[in-house]
């Protein structure tokens, strides 16, 4: 288990750097620094990593994509290399749109994509295969003067329309019921990311463009956003609103709770999100809707390469050992042998 924090942890850093990076102009990134890094920091040999193909022709495959796969991809890429030391990795963060935009281009072979494939992307040949779950959350600063109460009330899918789609509720009191002044400042997701569509399906909307809201590029972007602004609400994959060395909430931020029965209070069986392995457990036992959990993907053009065929029976199959630790969700045993159906022979 800490092995895995501290891989995660380095990832996570990286793309905080990387976001900033490219708000400074910079041109961006990849994980390959961020997983030698991470493989650094652990002394476990590389005999401990579950047994795949040993001969393979030397080849860097790389990966685009949603910010939501990039940690987990930075440990699968990892723990695959130190057992086939003929693939490496150049795995980069983006965001779904631009993991498909590379892919189809021939700029990625694999892309990270956090939603399900439209069928206009089908149509251009991409293939996708499920390989894990996780959720976005929604975000408050950790220092809102009405954080107790809002942590208290919880958030339904009719408030958040209300928020990021209608705009129709303005201020805190509005949100709350009660006579606070103070104006919601709303975030969203500059980038196309699957997370931004999810969040909007959950609300019942159907695409990213239907938010309203200041927007932020990147996961740690948004979530850098809203830790500076007291007044501030957004929301995060899952892996970006908790900090991976310690399982807890990020700190300066605060999950909103998801009142899932309506009744504008947050009762017990309600509260799964004091640390990441509550809520994962909350998503496997499907407590936690979907959406906004969700099915992550791999993509490619067409069918996969046989070397990325192997990485992904890999992924479907041992790969998985290393879900839980990451703080992802495994998918069922009947959707991994789908999954694994869709690879042939």
């Amino acid at each position: 288990m800490l092995r895995f924090l501290k891989v995660l942890a380095v990832v996570v850093l990286s793309l905080v750097l990387m976001v900033f990076l490219a708000a400074c102009g910079g041109t961006g990134a990849t994980a390959e620094p961020a997983a030698e890094s991470a493989a650094q920091a652990t002394d476990a040999p590389a005999e401990e990593a579950a047994e795949v193909p040993a001969e393979v022709e030397e080849q860097t495959l790389t990966v685009s994509g949603a910010f939501a796969l990039f940690p987990m991809m930075t440990v699968w890429g990892e723990q695959y290399s130190l057992a086939t030391p003929g693939i490496r990795f150049d795995i980069t963060g983006g965001g779904a749109g631009k993991g498909i935009t590379d892919m189809l281009s021939g700029v990625a072979d694999i892309a990270m994509v956090s939603r399900e494939l439209k069928q206009e992307e089908i149509d251009q040949g991409a293939f996708g295969v499920p390989v894990t779950i996780d959720a976005v959350v929604a975000t408050i600063n950790a220092n809102n003067p009405h954080l107790d109460e809002i942590l208290a009330h919880g958030l339904t899918p009719e408030a958040a329309a209300a928020i990021w789609m209608s705009q129709e509720m303005t201020t805190w009191g509005q949100f709350l019921g009660t006579d606070a002044a103070e104006a919601i400042t709303v975030y969203t997701r500059s980038d196309s990311a699957g997370a931004a569509e999810v969040w909007a399906k959950y609300m019942g909307g159907s695409v990213q463009e239907d938010l309203i809201g200041t927007a932020v590029n990147g996961d740690p972007g948004l979530a850098e956003a809203v830790r500076q602004d007291e007044l501030g609400i957004g929301f995060n994959n899952i892996g970006f609103a908790y900090d991976l060395s310690t399982g807890n909430q990020l700190d300066g931020l605060r999950v909103v709770p998801l009142d899932l029965n309506g009744d504008g209070q947050i009762s017990d069986d309600e509260d799964v999100y004091d640390t990441i392995d509550t809520i994962a457990a909350a998503i496997a036992a499907r407590v936690y809707p979907f959406p906004p959990a969700r099915e992550l993907y791999l993509v490619t053009k067409g069918e996969p390469t046989p070397v990325i065929a192997d990485l992904y029976r890999w992924i479907l199959t041992d790969g998985q050992a290393f879900v839980a630790d990451a703080g992802y969700v495994s998918l069922s045993a009947d959707r991994l042998t789908e999954a694994q159906g869709l690879l042939g022979e």
